[in-house]
């Protein structure tokens, strides 16, 4: 990303009133980035990283891994990063061609399109609990084995426990605790671990002496 001084004294600040932060370095910047993106600071303790999630994530990203999203906002916020990096194809679940089907929402029946096409994409479901439904289950039935699942919905309904089978299933997942949640919190997330992986790419690339 690049950053502006007003989005460097903005970093700045959050580092401050953090005070000393428990979480790992890498995980420390991605619920920067996503209080950053909310001015909440509640994020710093509500998000939830499984084991090796983000070198998981990372490489499911260098390999230019597909993404599925369930919303065009989600589309639109991670798509201008990805095509100045690693140019990774964003497929949005409510834009995918399904046939009218009833009893579930159109997040969801194309998140079931997409995820036949590419189960072993990358899952970014920021605010629809039909797509988040739609992922448990197929994670459940090991119809797919997902890259990185980012899930960060608002959701009132069985909330926990729709999060607690995708942590169960032992995926890659990084999820936030309770209610709360929103697009650009998983955007922020997706954003930030895109820089991350780019910037160690780079450095990768740079003691090899080639251009990334």
């Amino acid at each position: 990303m690049d950053w502006h001084l007003i989005d460097a004294q903005s970093l700045a600040l959050i580092d401050q009133e953090t005070n000393n932060p428990t979480l790992a370095p890498a995980q420390y910047e991605i619920a920067r980035r996503v209080i950053y993106a909310t001015a909440d600071f509640d994020y710093l303790r509500l998000l939830s990283f499984s084991d090796r999630v983000l070198s998981l994530g990372a490489a499911a990203l260098a390999s230019r891994g597909t993404l599925i999203v369930d919303t065009p906002m989600a589309q639109a916020g991670i798509v201008p990063r990805l095509q100045a990096t690693f140019a990774n194809p964003v497929y949005c679940c409510t834009q995918a061609i399904t046939r009218p089907q009833r009893g579930k929402s159109p997040a969801a029946w194309g998140l079931q399109t997409l995820a036949a096409r590419y189960p072993e994409g990358i899952f970014v479901i920021g605010d629809s609990q039909g797509a988040l439904e739609a992922l448990a289950e197929l994670v459940v039935k090991q119809a797919v084995q997902p890259g990185l699942v980012v899930a960060t919905p608002s959701v009132f309904i069985r909330a926990q426990a729709l999060k607690e089978r995708l942590k169960a299933a032992q995926i890659p997942l990084i999820t936030v605790a309770g209610r709360k949640g929103n697009p650009a919190v998983a955007v922020a997330i997706i954003n930030g671990l895109v820089d991350l992986t780019w910037r160690a790419y780079e450095q990768k690339a740079s003691a090899q002496g080639v251009s990334p």
